[in-house]
């Protein structure tokens, strides 16, 4: 603790301490002042330089002691340049370009005052019907840690005083994306095994990389609400990790105590989440309480000093004593030339070819019909974009400007959610009937992802389905380019269409990617993040399930010989009693790590530089490293993703099938050779049981550019 940090502290009344544990809702610039002056701590963004400068004068030059402010702002995937959703950046796999956007990020946010951002989501889910999965990195854990990682460290950069450089916060702790049902804010019964190979590690890959601050989930965890969980934000997170930084609440989650039913009323739920470890409170609800209520004696003393101590530390690591206020005529108001660039870039490369007979690019048809809502929709920003970000165009003007010499048809066909609009769907029939290629963009908008946005049904809204069906029955070659901000059912119309590739919502810069992919000029080299499901009866289907005890060598197919069979009926009785289901084949329609780009690549034999290490030693140390021989076999350049997946064969408790366990991302021209190596790390092999070890044992390692297309090759911890 500094000396500054420790002066104020002990010159602090009660009041004044309890004033710098909240963060309020944006009020009007007449209250939100009166509130500074009477000792609030945080607040969110003005939201201008100018106004964040008013309120900065306030705290500094009209209270007693003269503390600045936190200004916090839902800084998610931009501030003025809308990169793509967090779920796009995930299927790049690449930790430089997350990185980099959460820098840009910074960089156009603190300008304008900002220093204190509630990003990067660490939740991991495996529930697409949770609308929030477009705020995060996906289904696996591995990726996701390294990701909150690269993203963490793109806003704060080496010191958060820099003018490019915001105090990140790690969100959602814990297990907010196991909710069940795929319910946003509902509980989740979590094992202590699951916890701690599945929703932990995120973030304790946040707080090795420095994570300012930490937000409490909305959700319970088996039985205990986060905001009042002390076991997991004081024992794990603050004694077990040693963070040291501000735990803050959630939207009003200390207040949802009492319908948690937890709680007799605010001031109960406001003592138990500050005994339980939070430090800030958002929303305010100790405003609203009779001062007697969080009196000394009913709040700890000792507790309170703790968390004081942790807000007054990050407003000196930001430089806020120093430098309180920002200059308005340096605020980034606009994107320019470079940001538009980083962005557009982003949001094609983090494009999911999910399958192509060739169609994709385009080979310049005469005559291109564009349907779908997204031909003409400008709503490619995605959830969580404030209001003053820079918009997006459409697809249809983007290509119009770039290609005036193609004759471009726009029938838009159906609209998002429209059940009734046959008329529009006959026309874009007779357009794809007299076109030479058919392009449709289909999806759905950004508000039907995000949060409060779950999803019971995962197929294309409205009419679609509809659409991309009856424009494919004309034989015209069509392609789907799907705009979403999660995992989609598709196995309606897959099969149908001659290619179709996963744009995701991308961002202001989103149909000049769309249109570089269409006609080439970019690759879509990304990676499934998240399984895509056949059905939402699958979910969860992770890739990394668990070994059963009676796997399926082949998925169920409803037939009539299913009718009134016993025991020893029809059909391959061996596979009969096996974990599968009836209706549908083994597995999602496609896997997590799915994808490929136009280039094409032949794989060499993968080797490894030890096949034999002790399972002894420091967790961070590497102990072998795969290499593999790539050569770009196609006429154009190209990126392949090289993964690598782990098999423990045998162990004392039940492992993943497979398991992530690192990656290799490289750009070869046509014709080149290179060697892609990827180092693992000795705690990559460990399991959790009542704490993380490597067993004694065989392992198997599997490579390759996808799930379905590995080798594999044998290792050995002794």
């Amino acid at each position: 603790m500094s000396g500054r940090v420790d002066d104020l502290r002990s010159r602090m009344t009660w009041e004044e301490k309890i004033g710098q544990l909240q963060i309020v809702f944006r009020p009007n610039p007449d209250d939100a002042a009166d509130l500074v002056r009477k000792g609030l701590g945080s607040i969110f963004w003005p939201p201008s330089a100018e106004a964040t400068n008013a309120l900065q004068r306030v705290a500094v030059e009209q209270t007693r002691l003269g503390i600045p402010l936190l200004v916090g702002l839902d800084v998610i995937h931009g501030q003025r340049t809308i990169a793509p959703i967090p779920l796009s950046q995930a299927a790049a796999f690449d930790p430089e370009l997350v990185r980099a956007l959460a820098h840009l990020a910074a960089t156009e946010a603190r300008s304008g005052g900002v220093t204190w951002t509630f990003s990067p989501m660490a939740d991991v889910s495996r529930d697409p019907r949770w609308g929030r999965v477009s705020e995060g990195f996906g289904e696996d854990p591995w990726l996701t840690s390294l990701l909150v990682a690269a993203m963490i460290r793109g806003y704060q950069g080496d010191d958060l005083s820099a003018p490019d450089a915001i105090a990140a916060t790690a969100k959602h702790f814990v297990g907010y994306g196991a909710g069940e049902g795929g319910r946003d804010y509902n509980g989740a019964d979590l094992s202590e095994r699951s916890l701690r190979t599945v929703h932990l590690p995120p973030f304790q890959a946040a707080v090795r990389a420095g994570a300012a601050s930490v937000m409490a989930a909305f959700t319970s965890v088996s039985g205990i609400p986060m905001h009042a969980h002390r076991r997991l934000l004081t024992q794990v997170l603050k004694q077990e990790w040693g963070f040291g930084g501000v735990v803050v609440g959630d939207a009003e989650g200390v207040a949802n105590l009492v319908p948690h039913g937890v709680a007799e009323d605010v001031a109960d739920a406001v003592r138990r989440t500050y005994a339980a470890g939070l430090d800030v409170e958002m929303g305010g609800s100790p405003l609203s309480l009779d001062p007697d209520e969080i009196a000394p004696g009913r709040l700890d003393p000792a507790r309170v000093d703790d968390a004081v101590r942790r807000v007054l530390a990050m407003k000196e690591a930001l430089g806020l004593f120093e430098n309180p206020y920002v200059d308005p005529a340096a605020e980034i108001t606009t994107p320019d030339a470079a940001s538009r660039a980083l962005v557009r870039a982003a949001a094609a490369r983090g494009s999911v070819l999910l399958h192509n007979d060739g169609s994709l690019p385009l080979t310049t048809p005469r005559r291109l019909l564009l349907t779908g809502p997204y031909a003409t929709s400008t709503d490619h920003l995605g959830a969580w974009v404030q209001y003053f970000a820079a918009r997006a165009g459409s697809v249809a003007d983007e290509l119009r400007d770039r290609r005036p010499d193609l004759d471009i048809v726009v029938e838009e066909g159906v609209d998002f959610l429209s059940t009734d609009d046959g008329a529009g769907l006959a026309a874009a029939v007779r357009a794809a009937s007299a076109s030479e290629m058919a392009v449709v963009l289909a999806g759905e908008p950004s508000a039907l992802s995000g949060e409060a946005a779950s999803r019971s049904d995962l197929r294309l809204p409205g009419r679609q389905e509809e659409l991309i069906r009856a424009v494919a029955a004309t034989g015209t070659p069509t392609v789907v380019v799907l705009v979403t901000g999660r995992p989609l059912v598709v196995a309606a119309w897959i099969d149908d269409v001659a290619a179709a590739v996963v744009v995701w919502h991308g961002g202001t810069e989103a149909p000049a990617a769309i249109v570089d992919l269409l006609l080439g000029d970019a690759e879509p080299s990304g990676r499934l993040p998240m399984s895509f499901p056949r059905s939402v009866g699958q979910i969860p289907i992770p890739y990394a399930h668990e070994n059963t005890g009676r796997p399926a060598s082949s998925g169920g197919t409803l037939t009539a010989e299913h009718h009134d069979v016993g025991l020893h009926g029809p059909g391959n009785v061996q596979d009969k009693y096996t974990s599968k289901y009836l209706d549908l084949p083994l597995g999602p329609q496609y896997a997590f790590g799915h994808g490929s780009g136009y280039a094409r690549f032949s794989h060499g034999a993968v080797g490894t530089s030890a096949s034999v290490f002790s399972a002894e030693g420091p967790s961070d140390d590497v102990v072998t490293t795969v290499s593999l021989e790539v050569t770009n076999i196609s006429p154009r350049q190209g990126d392949e993703v090289v993964q690598v997946y782990l098999r423990d064969v045998v162990a004392s408790r039940t492992q993943p099938v497979r398991r992530l366990v690192g990656f290799g991302r490289r750009s070869l021209d046509a014709g080149e050779t290179a060697t892609i190596s990827i180092d693992l790390t000795r705690e990559v092999f460990a399991l959790w049981a009542d704490g993380w070890r490597v067993e004694p044992g065989a392992f198997e390692l599997h490579v390759g550019s996808t799930l379905a297309t590995t080798q594999s090759i044998d290792v050995e911890a002794r």
